[in-house]
């Protein structure tokens, strides 16, 4: 039986109930199929930029004779991924630069009824201010630890509506629990290293010691 690590399992916590899943970056496939076998699901698109990553989804979907429910496509982002065959679009592994990249060239991603997950592995801050910036709304937004590597996995609907937020939003976003310190004195570090080459980063740094 295909397991999911903290960090897949938080993802996959997010993904709506019978949904039709875009995989965006989908590595080996673990994601779909777990959440198929597991009748989360309806159906997949399982998609990659890489060869190697998508041939082992490919052998691990039918390993499970699933075929028919998940479709395994070579693509850069969401270009080759149709609008009507998903319902919820998880897109995790990448930056939180290039997500918002893959999220600005996609001509449907603007659509209420487009349930996104998001999981960047760098740069979180800056996948937020896209979004808030360009009508999307961070709903559920939390920090998950997975052996010594921490991770923020939050999900975003269009609404259409441009809220003006101060920066400190786009690093703690709508993040309740501050368990982890660890993660969040790593922050505070890069911040305070980066105002010695002249930025001020003072608000945003008071904000988090503020919640910490």
């Amino acid at each position: 039986m295909v397991k999911l690590t903290e960090r897949l399992a938080a993802v996959a916590a997010l993904i709506h109930e019978d949904a039709m899943l875009a995989d965006i970056g989908c590595d080996h496939g673990f994601l779909p199929v777990y959440l198929v076998l597991n009748g989360r699901i309806k159906s997949a698109v399982a998609s990659d930029i890489n060869r190697g990553p998508l041939e082992s989804c490919r052998q691990l979907v039918a390993e499970y004779s699933l075929e028919n429910k998940i479709r395994c496509v070579l693509s850069n982002g969401l270009q080759k991924i149709q609008a009507e065959e998903c319902t919820d679009i998880a897109v995790c592994g990448m930056g939180g630069e290039l997500i918002a990249n893959i999220i600005s060239e996609c001509r449907w991603a603007k659509n209420p009824e487009k349930h996104f997950i998001f999981n960047p592995m760098t740069h979180p801050e800056i996948l937020r201010k896209y979004l808030c910036e360009n009508g999307f709304e961070i709903r559920t937004d939390r920090i998950v630890k997975e052996g010594r590597h921490y991770y923020n996995v939050f999900d975003a609907v269009y609404t259409g509506i441009i809220k003006e937020y101060d920066e400190s939003y786009y690093y703690l976003g709508n993040i309740k629990h501050f368990e982890y310190k660890e993660y969040f004195n790593h922050i505070l570090n890069y911040l305070e290293n980066k105002m010695k080459g002249g930025e001020d980063f003072s608000e945003i740094i008071s904000a988090i010691k503020g919640k910490i």
